[in-house]
């Protein structure tokens, strides 16, 4: 295995490396959900937006309404991993 094919694995490694936590599916009046976006490898913001979406709208789907979401730098990691965000949101149960 070469140099160029480590660098590849790597790559699509970090490419699948986000990660978010799921709801439990018990009746809590508040959920908190930790969300790790991470930056494109070339050019600038986060190559995963539509995962964020989509657990927005997991929650949504269940009853609840993003509260609040904050959100700290998680540095970079692994060969060319970019910087790493990591969202923190809180959903309300619409009652």
């Amino acid at each position: 295995m070469g140099l160029l094919d480590r660098a590849q694995q790597e790559l699509n490694r970090a490419q699948h490396e986000s990660s978010y936590s799921v709801a439990s599916g018990q009746n809590y009046q508040y959920v908190v959900l930790q969300v790790t976006l991470k930056e494109k490898l070339l050019g600038t913001g986060t190559g995963n937006l539509t995962e964020l979406e989509n657990v927005i709208n997991r929650q949504a789907s269940k009853g609840y309404r993003l509260h609040t979401c904050t959100t700290s730098n998680g540095g970079s990691k692994g060969l060319g991993g970019g910087d790493r965000i990591q969202a923190t949101l809180i959903f309300e149960k619409i009652v």
